[in-house]
Parts: C-alpha cells; sequence; structure tokens
C-alpha cells in the first residue's frame, strides 16, 4: 500500500513495479490532501468505536464510488429548465448506441451511478473517446477540453485485457500506474530516438493500435476496469471491442480546463452544451447535440472559470 501526495505520480508507481519485486501496488485513490478526511474517519472508527481492522483483499474501496447518484427521474426534473430532448434506452440499447457512437469516432460525456472519490475520473463522470483513432486524442484536446493538442489521455481497459496492451500488466484500477504499450501493439518502429524529430513533433513516430492513449515515451496511464465495481462501463469498453477489436476506450475527466469534474445532472448538461462533445449519456437517457435547442450558440452555455 502506497499513499500520500507522493502516490499521485503515476510514472514512479510504475517505476516500482518495473525495478522492484513487487508485482502490484495499490494506492489510496484518493492519496492527496483530501483522502486526509478518510484518514480521519477510519482511526476515530477503530480507535473510538474499538473496532476490529480486517483486510479485505484485492480492494475494499470497491472501486471508490462514494458521491451522489441520481435516478433518471431526478435527471430530467433538474434538467427540466433546459428543455433537453433525449432519448431513454433499456441497457442493452443503451450500450449498443454509446459503444458504436465511440467506434465511430464520437465523444461521449458519460454520467452514471456514484460520483468517484479522488482526483481521476473511473466511468463514472468520464468523457470518453475511441483510443484506436489517431484523431481522437486532438479532437478532445481542441474541441473539448480547451488544452494543447499534444495532452495525453488515459485508457480504461477490461482487467482480462490488459496484458494484451501493456508490457506490465498491473492492476490499476485507480489510473494511478503509467506502464509501457506492449511491444505487440505497436505498427511501425517507434523512433523515438530519432534526430529529425524533435519535441512535440516525436508523436508523429509513434504508431501504435491504440494511438489516442499512447505517450511520447511509449507508455500510458491506464485503469483497468472489473466488472464487480464498475459494471455498466465495464459491459461498455466490452461492447466497444467486440465491435472493433479494441477492449479499451479514451477516459478523460468530465469537465473542460479550468472546472471541476461535472457531479450534477446541470453540471453535466452545460459541459455538454459548452463543448463539441456529440453525446451526453445521463444513467439511461441518451442526449444527441444536433437535437438539443440553442445547440449551435455554444457561447450561451459557457461559465466564467478561469483556465487553470
Amino acid at each position: 500500500m502506497f499513499s500520500r501526495g507522493v502516490a499521485l505520480n503515476c510514472v514512479a508507481n510504475g517505476k516500482i513495479l518495473e525495478n522492484t519485486e513487487f508485482q502490484q501496488l495499490w494506492v489510496q485513490p484518493a492519496a492527496g490532501d483530501a483522502g486526509g478526511a478518510l484518514g480521519a474517519a477510519m482511526i476515530y472508527w477503530y480507535e473510538n468505536q474499538l473496532s476490529t481492522r480486517t483486510v479485505n483483499l484485492p480492494d475494499s474501496m470497491q472501486g471508490a464510488l462514494l458521491g451522489p447518484s441520481f435516478t433518471v427521474e431526478q435527471v430530467i426534473e433538474r434538467l427540466i429548465a433546459y428543455d433537453p430532448q433525449f432519448h431513454q434506452f433499456d441497457e442493452e440499447e443503451l450500450l449498443q448506441t454509446v459503444a458504436h457512437a465511440i467506434t465511430e469516432d464520437k465523444v461521449v460525456g458519460w454520467f452514471q451511478g456514484r460520483m468517484e472519490f479522488g482526483p481521476r475520473a473511473l466511468g463514472a463522470r468520464s468523457i470518453l473517446g475511441n483510443a484506436a483513432s489517431s484523431k481522437t486524442q486532438k479532437k478532445m484536446n481542441l474541441k473539448i477540453k480547451y488544452r494543447e493538442s499534444f495532452r495525453p489521455f488515459a485508457p480504461s481497459v477490461l482487467e482480462e485485457k490488459s496484458g494484451e496492451y501493456f508490457e506490465q500488466n498491473p492492476s490499476s484500477p485507480y489510473m494511478l500506474i503509467t506502464s509501457p504499450v506492449a511491444k505487440k501493439q505497436y505498427l511501425a518502429e517507434m523512433g523515438l530516438n530519432s534526430e529529425s524529430k524533435k519535441g512535440f513533433s516525436r508523436l508523429e513516430n509513434i504508431k501504435t493500435t491504440i494511438p489516442a492513449v499512447t505517450h511520447v515515451d511509449g507508455s500510458a496511464r491506464l485503469q483497468t476496469v472489473s466488472s464487480k465495481t464498475n459494471h455498466r462501463y465495464y459491459e461498455l469498453i466490452k461492447k466497444v471491442g467486440e465491435l472493433s477489436g479494441t477492449y479499451l476506450v479514451v477516459n478523460t475527466s468530465f469537465n473542460v480546463r479550468g472546472e471541476p469534474i461535472v457531479c450534477f445532472p446541470e453540471d453535466a448538461y452545460m459541459c455538454f452544451m459548452g463543448t463539441e462533445m456529440d453525446l451526453l449519456v445521463i444513467e439511461n437517457l441518451v442526449f444527441i447535440k444536433q437535437e438539443q435547442p440553442h445547440y449551435e450558440d455554444r457561447e450561451k452555455w459557457n461559465r466564467p472559470f478561469p483556465a487553470d
């Protein structure tokens, strides 16, 4: 177990696994200052309530989905003032619709269940994209996150498929470990030491099956997804894999630069309308951008948060 702010250094965590005899590394998902609240609660529980501490492997935090959640009825009630247009699907229709959208290079706002605890989006308040597309990284950075086009994104991969895409095959449920992309995923020589490429132009040398999540050094900061802790997200990634052969998706936090991760349905709708996201999915409701009132007037939906 590893904690405190230093434990949020994903590259260092990957190096620990690469250069030591440890086979697994568990990092508290809110290892920074915010996690102090969890530690204080545990101290009170064990010392003042005289409770017995038990260790439940592999992870008694069960995905760290500790925030608020909303029923479909609550979502509709909270959004009614915006006069949104939406489609309501059953589970299978929802997964098929969203998986097809991702494989067609659509960008999807994904809002499901209880919100994540900690600094990483883990598939409850996430923006999702096609990891196999060379266009995804630039599109999501410039048109959704409003930041530099080279910024890398993280992959969410089915936990049992992790070894097919990443060399170390770590258990990384909280997106806190960086691992080299597996050699068999490269389509051409990496060329990382080429003298003809400098700085961010080196990104052009990396030719992998998952270009949207491969860093300039050939690594990725991954999240392994379990059906036990986030069943719907797991099933969505599985559907994407069945359609495309790639059992992972781009996962970035549901926000734009300078704003916090969305928490409530109205936050998600405002972010969706103020960016060039194609679809918004809140529970079993799917919102298509072109069907929304005033969808062409993005400035109407922007909020005055300063860029970080």
